[in-house]
């Protein structure tokens, strides 16, 4: 296998490579390369899914804030003076603001608990920070990855959450404006797909925005319990590496940094055991993805054909759908939705998996169900855009082809057992014909 090291020399000639030496032996690191041995060992040794933590920014300005926090906290209670705290302080921020992304170039989903990201943001912070600021002896004072990296993604999920919650409350704000528009039309209701009773052509819309309204609640109540953390408990939740009133200090000065209204987990033992509130989050949202997928494949359905489906509604049509038919238009923003759907489901199952791994005091893929985690919550929010602003807005409804389903047979049977009851209408439907039936009854006086 090809080390990353030599991939970069041998594919970019302009790329200066200095040697660095540690017990482990000797690597080469690109001379502009602000991570040191730490993470390059990450790269060397534990790199295989092609996902770089540069690829998550939101994750490195949650870790920047922890370190910022961590620093001060530091600082407080005497662990490092207020020149190495301004100039942690001062690294972190350029972090934060989205600088030097591509110096995280460690594989996102890395074994080891997490520990190649904790390092590589420790040993950034240091080379922007100065010469003087130690990665493990500053930085890190007082911080173990366990509670660092715990922390951190959580911060990210919680803003990751933002977005996704108002892109599905566009959905809503379309699905309503779309039922009301479609509400006078009459359609047919089919239930195991076979013919039903009468229903306005809305009714689709508006119980899928009922039930983003819901899940929407589910997820933020989910949110709500990420935002109590471990920071300061260390490795395995006991504390041990920092001090009382480090302890006491470091959450509210993240919760001022962030904005966020983070506490601190009541039980710190149970936090680097039991992800479980990860686990929940994971769900709600494989739950909402769910939602819309049904609404996705109901769409497919309801305008196939358009001469030998059910051809109902409209879809906007936004690029070819087909290099063999010429003029075919396929349904390729809700199969978007539904691929999206697939990749959520099977993201959810690894997390739910990793749930359970925290063998006796420490859960080692803690982050990496969070970082995926991160990437279904990142996936469904693009998606809800898409499938709102190329699909449901522009959908239309065919109105004769919705008023033709509404007088077919069933419907009218529906209408006759409501006139004259169950029992003598499945009476006449032994005795007649469908024909004989429509010829005799037509629509009934309740109907008409």
């Amino acid at each position: 296998m090809i080390s990353r090291q030599f991939w970069i020399k041998w594919n970019s000639t302009d790329v200066i490579m200095r040697k660095v030496e540690d017990a482990f032996g000797e690597l080469e690191l690109p001379d502009d390369a602000l991570y040191g041995l730490q993470t390059a060992r990450t790269i060397s040794n534990m790199s295989f899914s092609g996902h770089s933590l540069s690829q998550y920014p939101v994750y490195i300005q949650s870790l920047a804030s922890v370190k910022k926090a961590a620093a001060l906290a530091n600082s407080k209670t005497g662990v490092i003076d207020s020149a190495i705290c301004t100039a942690i302080i001062g690294a972190c921020d350029e972090l934060i603001a989205g600088k030097h992304t591509e110096q995280f170039p460690v594989d996102a989903f890395h074994g080891g608990g997490s520990i190649g990201i904790n390092m590589n943001i420790n040993e950034v912070i240091a080379a922007l920070a100065g010469e003087q600021i130690s990665p493990a002896n500053h930085v890190n004072a007082s911080q173990s990855t366990a509670d660092v990296c715990h922390t951190a993604i959580r911060i990210a999920l919680i803003e990751t959450f933002k977005p996704l919650e108002q892109h599905l409350l566009q959905v809503i704000q379309t699905l309503e404006l779309k039922a009301k528009q479609l509400e006078s039309v009459t359609t047919i209701a089919r239930t195991c797909w076979q013919d039903g009773m009468r229903v306005s052509a809305g009714v689709v819309f508006q119980s899928t925005a009922s039930a983003l309204k819901r899940r929407i609640a589910a997820m933020s109540q989910a949110v709500e319990d990420i935002h109590r953390i471990n920071l300061g408990g260390t490795v395995i939740g006991s504390g041990i590496g920092a001090s009382t009133p480090y302890r006491e200090a470091v959450v509210p000065i993240l919760a001022e940094i962030t904005g966020l209204p983070l506490q601190l987990r009541s039980d710190l033992y149970d936090a680097a055991q039991y992800p479980d509130d990860l686990g929940r989050l994971s769900s709600e949202v494989r739950l909402t993805s769910a939602v819309l997928v049904k609404l996705a494949k109901d769409l497919r359905l309801l305008s196939s054909g358009p001469e030998t489906g059910l051809a109902e509604l409209t879809l906007p049509a936004v690029q070819a759908g087909s290099s063999f038919f010429p003029g075919k238009v396929n349904p390729v923003i809700p199969e978007t939705v539904i691929h999206c759907g697939l990749l959520i489901n099977g993201h959810d199952s690894v997390i739910q998996s990793a749930v359970e791994l925290g063998e006796v005091h420490l859960n080692l893929a803690d982050g990496l169900m969070g970082t995926l985690l991160l990437d279904n919550m990142q996936m469904l929010s693009r998606t809800t855009v898409i499938f709102e602003s190329r699909c449901l807005s522009g959908i239309s409804v065919n109105e004769e082809t919705c008023k033709r389903y509404a007088d077919s047979f069933i419907p009218l049977i529906v209408d006759l057992k409501e006139a004259y009851g169950y029992e003598q209408v499945a009476l006449w439907m032994k005795q007649y014909e469908p024909k004989q039936i429509r010829e005799k009854f037509g629509r009934s006086e309740k109907h008409e």
